[in-house]
């Protein structure tokens, strides 16, 4: 029965994160948004369905370098523009800022190609191919007067806000350890996916990019913390799985990592990444293993289930060392940061746009992923590539002249 419920929970947590509540009216100065990426890269959950729910952002144009994929993309989502090439969007008057989603070797140089144009940017993760091409984008927005932020959706979630600040009440004591896993099942991602191409930022680490950075925010990786969103951790030790089709892809990585904090304290942290997990008994897909974190504090271990996608369904159990009874919280609306702002059925991506908007029209958002956070993300990433053997990945179009060092 317990399953059932679980499953029904699911269920209607996913019906409510569709775009069941579309706004009636949009705001005058609604931010006018412009989609860079053709019908097949566009996740119409992560941008179209949040716009769509949203009084103040619309989306007036799409732009793919074929004009009848863009077209049939504005067909299929009611997009009034559609461009076969991304500068002629980027041409655009009408268009305030864009969200760009195009292969990961290809978002710094469109991330600032769109700056240049005068645009502002919500960029997919991971943020670019590597930490320096993640600075020369930045650069570039300060350069500009624009603002750029990497979508990493998950944390704008009140489930992530609250395991947050049951870290950081102290109830728990210190942290001492964290062990992170995002994993896909053997087969899903096929082999002509631009996931596995080292030229476009392919890899396990790469993409599955959630449990490094849950990582860093939960251990002390959050601008209201003394240690800062930068904080990095040190590669103790890193290995990988490479892609039998090209050695420089990880089709699996591991890597221990040690965060030296304040006052000599430190947290050891596992991670490990896979995009074609082993089947169980060879036979049997994990589909059951989402995304999650454990992390141990002394007096407490707090797992959180689902941390990537927790308007879907998730769980946060408290396991209290001393009582040895275990609690079970679940969050899909109000938290510390967003109080009474925000309903059941917003996504993470409902939560990021809202955050992004308010930053467009100058008001303080509720919560931000800093430049400080995606560069540490991105420095993180390459030494854990350069400690397990495989490199850094490499800049694509116009940068290729730059190399990570």
């Amino acid at each position: 029965m317990a399953m059932v419920l679980q499953l029904t929970t699911f269920l209607q947590q996913w019906l409510y994160s569709r775009p069941d509540v579309k706004a009636l009216k949009k705001e005058d100065d609604a931010v006018n948004l412009g989609i860079i990426g053709g019908s097949a890269t566009i996740n119409a959950a992560a941008i179209i369905h949040p716009a769509e729910t949203h009084p103040g952002a619309k989306i007036v144009a799409v732009a793919s370098r074929d004009i009848s994929d863009a077209q049939k993309a504005a067909k299929q989502f009611h997009i009034p523009k559609a461009y076969g090439s991304y500068e002629e969007l980027l041409a655009d008057p009408e268009v305030e800022a864009v969200y760009i989603s195009v292969p990961n070797g290809l978002h710094g140089e469109w991330a600032i190609k769109s700056l240049q144009a005068g645009k502002h940017v919500l960029l997919e993760k991971p943020f670019t191919s590597n930490g320096l091409e993640a600075r020369r984008v930045f650069e570039e927005a300060e350069r500009c007067g624009k603002i750029v932020v990497e979508a990493f959706h998950w944390q704008f979630h009140p489930a992530a806000h609250v395991v947050k600040s049951l870290i950081a009440s102290g109830k728990f004591g210190d942290i001492k350890r964290t062990f992170a896993r995002m994993t896909t099942p053997k087969g899903t991602i096929p082999g002509s996916d631009i996931r596995w191409q080292w030229s476009l930022g392919g890899g396990a680490l790469m993409d599955e990019t959630y449990a490094l950075h849950a990582t860093r925010y939960f251990v002390g990786g959050d601008n209201e913390t003394l240690l800062g969103s930068g904080i990095k951790p040190t590669v103790v030790s890193a290995t990988s799985k490479p892609w039998s089709k090209d050695k420089r892809v990880d089709s699996a990585s591991w890597a221990d990592l040690r965060f030296d904090l304040e006052g000599g304290k430190t947290v050891d942290s596992k991670i490990y990444v896979d995009m074609n997990a082993p089947n169980l008994a060879l036979v049997i897909p994990r589909a059951w293993e989402f995304p999650s974190i454990e992390i141990e504090c002394e007096r407490a271990t707090i797992y959180f289930f689902n941390h990537m996608m927790p308007h879907l369904y998730h769980y946060i159990s408290i396991y209290d060392k001393v009582t040895k009874h275990t609690t079970y919280q679940k969050h899909y609306n109000y938290g510390p940061k967003w109080k009474n702002v925000g309903d059941p059925h917003w996504s993470t991506y409902r939560y990021q746009l809202e955050a992004f908007v308010d930053k467009v029209r100058g008001r303080e958002p509720k919560h931000w992923i800093t430049p400080e956070d995606s560069i540490a993300q991105m420095e993180t990433i390459d030494a854990i590539y350069l400690r397990n053997g495989l490199g850094v990945r490499p800049v694509t179009g116009e940068l290729d002249g730059a190399s990570a060092e």
